[in-house]
């Protein structure tokens, strides 16, 4: 099997609309389309492309030596009144602490890498979707 592809499985606990699942032999989450288990698959879409912006903004601030203390994601979504009620925008915002104000070009730069090539879950959705990014110290 390539090393490019990935699998995941889920399996109905047998109560709602609850799931729990993950990738064979990895840690397992809770999946719930009433929000009661786990999160609902949109939240967890929110946090996906959180997550993944995320990782890579910390990896590049640690290889240009900017220290990171704490880092937050916050995603917001707006979803469309009408099926299949697919995201139309979402906004992104990263509050963090540790980097000095002199360090701000280098978040930028690691947000913008980031959004414009890195972040494989962002760039799995449709491009359309109306993205805001903005950063916050804290």
């Amino acid at each position: 099997m390539s090393g490019n592809i990935r699998q995941a499985r889920l399996r109905w606990t047998g109560k709602g609309m609850a799931f729990r699942g993950g990738p064979d032999g990895g840690a397992e989450i809770g999946v719930d389309g009433d929000g009661v288990e786990g999160p609902a698959p949109m939240h967890l879409l929110l946090m996906s492309v959180g997550a993944c912006m995320a990782i890579d903004v910390l990896m590049i601030l640690e290889k240009g030596r900017v220290p990171v203390n704490d880092l937050e994601i916050e995603t917001i979504g707006v979803r469309a009144d009408d099926h299949p009620r697919r995201y139309e925008s979402i906004e992104l915002v990263y509050r963090i602490s540790g980097p000095a104000e002199d360090d701000e070009v280098k978040i930028d730069r690691a947000i913008e890498l980031s959004k414009d090539k890195y972040c494989s879950v962002l760039h799995t959705l449709d491009p359309t979707i109306d993205l805001a990014i903005r950063s916050e110290r804290v």
